[in-house]
């Protein structure tokens, strides 16, 4: 009878000894052991597939994959300029595994445009680590617009005294943004006209059809470079690589004038802070290789790298750039 009590009483000790490893192992995330990531990655954009965006997320998530161990796969979720795809991130499980690849647009732009998002949308993320800068270059149709510089630009449109239109892929890109700006700067009379896309766009300017566009460089360049668009200034602060002999906006007289769009990697909000620092050391050993550069400078884009605290102010400080532009402008979206 002793014995049988002994043998109950120890069965029931190991019993719950292994309940308490078993919680212990449930209670723990699988990152706090030290094996994140363990599956494939999803890094959304919020925007089709094809624009600069999407052909830089892809090139990232190809080196990510490299140096993480694991498919960095691209999911692209379009709509209402970025928007959609930004808040299906926000939603996501903060877990490491669902990444967005913000913009200008998603997490500067909009919360500005629409009224239903507002400032609190910036904190609805784990801001990563910014990779690229894409600027914007003022193209005018080669055959149509004989003018070389701005100043000759706007002093020729002021003569004519007519109305000038200029195209943007949409309302509320950095591409119709600066042409607003522009439009405060030099107090022309300008009709925006917004289309479904950069090619349209810029099928329409070299139809004659619009006026002036200021485009993102990556969809401008091989028109500038085989001649059928000229370009008269980029919004960069610095003159590109790409396009070493345009003169900057602020070299042409406007100072102030400096506009791009940007790329970034981001996280749900309370993603653990191990996770973190092992996706932003990823990004920025893959944005900061030479070929990487190379890649983005091919299409017009700088790479332009800033770590977790860095990206965060500078996400703040856009949002207050481009919100002035908005208000300045009356531009709203419903």
């Amino acid at each position: 009878m002793t014995r049988s009590l002994l043998t109950k009483t120890s069965t029931r000790k190991q019993f719950l000894a292994t309940l308490a490893l078993l919680a212990t192992g449930l209670a723990t995330p699988a990152f706090a052991q030290g094996d994140y990531p363990n599956k494939p990655i999803k890094l959304v954009v919020p925007f089709s597939p094809g624009g600069n965006t999407d052909l830089i997320a892809r090139m990232l998530a190809q080196g990510l994959g490299e140096q993480l161990g694991q498919p960095v796969i691209v999911e692209n979720l379009a709509g209402a300029n970025g928007s959609i795809g930004a808040s299906r991130v926000a939603g996501s499980p903060n877990d490491g595994y669902t990444l967005l690849f913000g913009t200008a647009g998603t997490q500067a732009i909009n919360q500005s445009l629409y009224r239903n998002l507002g400032e609190k949308n910036l904190s609805d993320y784990e801001y990563i680590a910014l990779v690229t800068s894409i600027p914007n270059v003022l193209v005018v149709n080669e055959s149509k617009t004989p003018v070389r510089t701005v100043a000759d630009f706007v002093a020729a449109e002021r003569k004519r005294g007519a109305g000038l239109s200029y195209g943007s892929p949409g309302t509320g890109s950095t591409v119709h943004l600066s042409g607003e700006l522009f439009k405060t700067a030099t107090k022309l009379d300008l009709l925006h006209v917004p289309y479904k896309g950069s090619a349209p766009a810029l099928t329409d300017l070299m139809g004659g059809q619009i006026d002036f566009i200021f485009e993102n460089v990556t969809p401008a360049l091989p028109f500038v470079q085989s001649g059928k668009l000229r370009a008269l200034a980029v919004t960069s602060a610095e003159r590109l690589p790409a396009l070493p002999n345009v003169p900057t906006m602020k070299e042409s007289g406007y100072p102030d004038f400096v506009t791009a769009t940007w790329n970034g990697v981001l996280a749900p909000k309370g993603t653990a802070p191990a996770v973190q620092k092992k996706l932003q050391d990823a990004v920025l050993k893959v944005a900061g290789s030479p070929d990487f550069k190379t890649r983005v400078g091919a299409l017009g884009g700088e790479v332009r790298l800033m770590d977790t605290n860095a990206f965060r102010s500078f996400a703040h400080a856009e949002y207050q750039h481009w919100g002035t532009i908005i208000k300045n402008a009356g531009v709203t979206v419903q």
